[in-house]
């Protein structure tokens, strides 16, 4: 049975909420008889430090009949796993699982590294209804945005709301979450305060670093967000961030104009993997007339695209759009565009494809049909998180000023030059 299918690894136990309630927390629950060695690989898991797998790995060898213990470790490291091995781990962690919280949890686990992102939702919503502020859950909340569904995504940005409450302002990895929350919600102000309360309590949360990221790109923060971003990694290089981080770093660069320090983070801190991370940084640089960092070749492009993964999730297959923007790839991006207009899948159809068409348009110097088709399109839908879908306004202004109407392109990105303090990249863009 593969990822994304119907799965379960059990029903969880019915009880009164709060009987699985033992042992020292960490914000949340945490199972009895293992008070420092899941307290701590807990904790840095939470954090996403470079800690956090060794020391889930050293708690499984130390007591491998601990399920919560089994059941965390592969939700970290999941994604090394094939099917089969993934589902016999996580069916042994259920197995082994002591007490209703442990199974719920597990659960929880398993839809979730099974893709199952609906189902995990709802299953996160049960769970903390049973066990409140239970930070442990924390690490799965992202399934609420995953499945796609904007009623999910409010409800999941509802739940966080509700739990940090219940958790108190000193539980740094609700704190830290609801930053999170406030930066997608736009409430910039809110979540950088957010964030930084959360990283005077706990200094090395990457969720809380993260979020204050994404708050200070919304503010144009320059050399100052990449310097607390170049200190702060530099306590931890292993840090699971470590990468997207870097990319952070180089917008900021970019915001500030120091499109060659751009240009090394891409080059010498993203891998080869990271083809959206890359495609995202160099399409920003050519909207605005620089040369790129480093690209993906195009057949490498399309061999990804061809892959079974290529088109299975949306935002995936709009990176590697922009892959080929960044190419050049007229005819790749049409017939992309194409694919994705007869998907059943309503973000393919009715997102994507058009995207693709006006990237096609730009590319091939028709900035009038990108114009027209990027106007008023409902971009959402992509997924994605906001600073990664801003490209596609980036774009939209580009083909306005290249079409002549800077004017149109000025009123589309004032809310940009007005309120952030680094503005340059948004200056090229306009320019004519």
């Amino acid at each position: 049975m593969g990822r994304g299918e119907d799965v379960g690894c059990g029903e969880v136990a019915a009880g009164p909420a709060g009987t699985a309630r033992r042992g020292a927390r960490c914000g949340g629950v945490m199972p009895t008889g293992t008070a420092t060695a899941g307290h701590r690989a807990v904790r840095e898991q939470l954090a996403l430090s470079g800690h956090g797998a060794r020391l889930l790995r050293e708690w499984v060898a130390d007591e491998p009949s601990s399920g919560v213990a089994r059941g965390l470790l592969v939700l970290a490291t999941g994604d090394t796993l094939d099917d089969d091995a993934l589902k016999a781990e996580l069916v042994t962690a259920f197995e082994d699982a002591s007490g209703e919280w442990e199974r719920s949890l597990v659960h929880g686990i398993y839809l979730h590294t099974h893709r199952q992102y609906l189902l995990a939702a709802d299953h996160l919503a049960t769970h903390l209804t049973r066990f409140p502020a239970d930070a442990t859950a924390v690490m799965m909340l992202g399934a609420f945005h995953a499945c796609g569904r904007a009623d999910y995504r409010e409800a999941g940005d509802r739940l966080v709301e509700e739990q940090c409450a219940l958790a108190g302002p000193e539980s740094w990895p609700w704190v830290s979450r609801l930053a999170w929350v406030r930066a997608e919600q736009g409430r910039v102000d809110e979540a950088w305060e957010l964030a930084c309360r959360a990283l005077a309590l706990y200094p090395r949360s990457g969720v809380a670093v993260h979020a204050r990221a994404h708050a200070e790109h919304e503010l144009g923060a320059g050399p100052d967000s990449t310097l607390f971003l170049d200190r702060w990694l530099a306590e931890d290089p292993g840090a699971v961030q470590y990468r997207h981080l870097n990319w952070h770093a180089a917008l900021q660069s970019l915001a500030a104009g120091d499109f060659a320090d751009a240009r090394r983070r891409v080059d010498t801190v993203l891998a080869a993997s990271d083809v959206g991370m890359r495609s995202a940084t160099n399409w920003r640089m050519l909207l605005c007339r620089q040369p790129p960092a480093r690209t993906t070749p195009l057949e490498h492009v399309r061999e990804l695209l061809a892959a079974p993964e290529g088109m299975a999730e949306v935002f995936h297959t709009f990176q590697l759009a922009l892959a080929l923007a960044v190419q050049g790839a007229t005819d790749d991006l049409q017939a992309l565009a194409r694919t994705a207009g007869t998907d059943e899948r309503p973000a393919y159809a009715r997102v994507l494809a058009p995207v693709a068409r006006a990237l096609a348009h730009l590319c091939a110097d028709r900035p009038g049909p990108a114009v027209d088709i990027l106007t008023g399109l409902e971009t959402d839908g992509l997924g994605g998180v906001r600073v990664e879908r801003e490209i596609i306004q980036d774009t939209l202004a580009r083909a306005l000023v290249v079409q002549g109407d800077g004017e149109g392109a000025a009123r589309l990105l004032h809310r940009r030059t007005a309120g952030r303090r680094h503005h340059r990249y948004e200056d090229l863009l306009l320019a004519p």
